[in-house]
């Protein structure tokens, strides 16, 4: 995954209508668990959560699902942004419009999604590649082409807004 955070001016505009080469910044946590890394896709938990909490608060998320799956509950995978541009980065318009076609309507190709949605190939190939990168599209040959799917059958995303103080939040 990448390890640079992302400062305002490496982002233009979280709803912009092309794919784009930000950088996105997952928590240490997430990445370095590799929830899912060896797990087949049609073996993924149900829901996918997309969270931007602190520190703290997704350590402690963790360690809830933890006590849930070991008492033998499906939990949600979840990937957590601390920063709420990065989220945004991640999740914007067009990439939540290929997301819900994907999950509507699985295509049989990266080429069929971009007619579906009225986009060139390109984009969508980026776009889908940023999303992969995070574990959320996922590809299945077929032939030569490649068919995109979301093994999940819920997105789930939470951004908290709140007077608390975060607990590592700098001062302004």
């Amino acid at each position: 995954m990448h390890d640079q955070p992302n400062t305002p001016d490496d982002i233009d505009d979280a709803n912009s209508t092309d794919s784009e080469t930000e950088e996105i910044v997952v928590d240490d946590i997430e990445a370095e668990a590799g929830f899912l890394e060896d797990r087949d896709p049609e073996d993924y938990p149900s829901m996918l959560r997309i969270t931007s909490d602190s520190e703290q608060a997704h350590r402690q998320d963790a360690l809830d699902r933890l006590d849930r799956w070991q008492a033998g509950e499906e939990i949600p995978h979840v990937i957590n942004f601390q920063n709420p541009s990065d989220l945004r980065a991640l999740l914007t318009d067009r990439r939540v419009e290929l997301l819900r076609s994907i999950m509507t309507e699985r295509p049989d190709s990266i080429r069929q999604l971009a007619e579906r949605l009225d986009r060139d190939v390109k984009s969508i190939h980026d776009d889908l590649q940023v999303l992969a990168d995070y574990d959320i599209v996922h590809f299945e040959q077929a032939g030569r082409a490649k068919r995109p799917f979301v093994p999940y059958d819920t997105i789930e995303v939470s951004l908290e807004i709140s007077t608390r103080p975060a607990d590592d939040a700098a001062p302004a």
